[in-house]
């Protein structure tokens, strides 16, 4: 092999060797997603009974796709939430009627994901159902999506009442007709859920838990659910008869980014 084989054969390998070294995306970067911290852990592991459906998984929703971090459609809270959620449970239960989540921790990429879509004012494939009365121009300016939410720091959860004994809710199917989340119960997209005056995620004046025009059944529902949670330190957002936090939270000032996934938990193989 003469000298100047063996430079060159030098200045290859080391040219490669520097190619591989600045490629964006290496295998070791991409499979790198943040962790919980310790404290949050899967509802179903504190209390397996509390119904589950975890809405942002699946294209039923006002951005009509599955949502940017969640992976698995599984709840995560901070363990406070989790076992006061739990104690809300067990008083339900000898009421006949179970807890059901749609939504729990939600990855600040979820949020980030809102926000696109928000600003996409071309995009309003689902209006119909989840905001038919709201300009879509309104959406930060009324309050219906920003730029951070509660849910991030791990102690917010979207919850309703289901009546015992629990039926299936039948799957969305993408692309039928939409229906506007506060018709009569017998009208919108169907929900195992008891009567709370309208659909989860309404984007409506009428999802505000003390609305004066929601009377009745559905109003005593509503209190149900806000008078159960309320004694056992959840807080409600007036504005969503869905939105509860559990206080003192856990991380008051934090806002996580870590998938919805069970490997994101402490000891998850």
């Amino acid at each position: 092999m003469t000298r100047l084989t063996t430079v060159a054969r030098a200045l290859i390998t080391t040219f490669a060797a520097l190619l591989a070294s600045t490629a964006p995306g290496t295998t070791a970067q991409a499979g790198t997603d943040p962790k919980a911290p310790k404290d949050f852990v899967a509802l179903r592991s504190v209390d397996p009974t509390i119904i589950q459906e975890m809405r942002y998984v699946t294209p039923h929703n006002f951005v009509g796709e599955r949502i940017d971090g969640y992976r698995q459609p599984i709840c995560i809270l901070t363990r406070p939430a989790a076992e006061a959620l739990h104690k809300a449970q067990r008083k339900l239960l000898r009421q006949g009627y179970s807890l059901k989540v749609y939504d729990c921790y939600r990855p600040q990429r979820a949020v980030d994901h809102f926000v696109r879509w928000a600003e996409d004012l071309d995009d309003e494939a689902m209006k119909g159902e989840f905001y038919p009365n709201v300009d879509k121009t309104r959406l930060f300016a009324d309050g219906y999506i920003a730029a951070k939410s509660g849910h991030s720091r791990g102690s917010t959860l979207d919850v309703t009442l289901v009546r015992l004994p629990a039926k299936p809710t039948r799957p969305y199917r993408a692309g039928e007709p939409l229906v506007p989340c506060f018709a009569p119960k017998g009208e919108r997209f169907p929900d195992n859920s008891i009567d709370m005056g309208t659909g989860f995620d309404c984007f409506d004046t009428l999802s505000h838990t003390l609305d004066p025009r929601i009377q009745g059944r559905q109003r005593a529902n509503r209190l149900l659910l806000k008078g159960t949670l309320e004694s056992l330190g959840f807080v409600n957002l007036a504005e969503e008869w869905w939105h509860y936090t559990f206080k003192p939270e856990a991380h008051p000032d934090t806002y996580f980014d870590f998938p919805v996934a069970r490997k994101s938990l402490a000891g998850a193989h």
